[in-house]
């Protein structure tokens, strides 16, 4: 998934929600804290809106990747 990410970027594809959750869900299943951060960064930097279904998955990759603080940061953010 985040070497497919890669090529969409050099080829100027953009993502959209369902790329990002799937990122964030390698993100996870690697324990890639770096990496689910750059997608985090990437995401934010996009200016797509934070709903739950992408608030869940940044939750669950930073609570896979052990980083609870960042967990409880992106938690606070999620939109109702």
């Amino acid at each position: 998934a985040i070497e497919l990410f890669q090529q969409m970027n050099l080829e100027g594809v953009v993502p959209d929600k369902i790329t990002f959750v799937s990122l964030l869900s390698a993100c996870a299943s690697l324990a890639s804290l770096a990496e689910g951060k750059r997608v985090h960064a990437y995401l934010v930097a996009s200016g797509m809106e934070l709903n739950v279904v992408l608030g869940n998955a940044l939750v669950n990759m930073y609570g896979k990747c052990g980083s609870l603080e960042d967990a409880k940061g992106a938690f606070d953010k999620m939109s109702e």
